[in-house]
């Protein structure tokens, strides 16, 4: 029966210590990832992190959580956008943009009614 709860301990410990890993690795992140924190106070946070681990840990949660969600939002979001900008630069533009592009080159006489025509059925193509 000792076999039992000592697989359960080893179970819960392994547990509660990996969800500690990703909370360092958390804490870690934002630290480097916030330009408004000084480089002297990033360095006094992680030597406590490495000397008192938990209770650091503990006061830079409380202390610092809420910019902790607002600088990760702000990441996803800044890398949602370049994404987004990246793709539209692959893709090229919309068929809108490249029928009005075509049209503009009609009323300047740049090209004529065919080439005008074959240009539209090819971005709506």
């Amino acid at each position: 029966m000792s076999n039992f709860w000592d697989l359960i301990e080893l179970i819960f410990s392994t547990f509660v210590f990996i969800a500690y890993l990703l909370i360092l690795y958390h804490i870690v992140v934002d630290l480097f990832r916030d330009s408004e924190l000084g480089g002297g106070f990033k360095a006094l946070w992680l030597i406590g992190l490495v000397f008192i681990p938990g209770l650091t840990a503990i006061a830079y949660v409380i202390g610092r959580g809420r910019g902790m969600a607002a600088r990760q939002r702000a990441s996803l979001e800044r890398a949602k956008s370049q994404t987004e900008a990246y793709i539209q630069g692959v893709a090229g533009k919309s068929p809108a943009q490249q029928i009005a592009d075509a049209k503009a080159l009609l009323d300047t006489g740049t090209i004529n009614t065919d080439e005008f025509a074959r240009l539209k059925a090819k971005a709506l193509a």
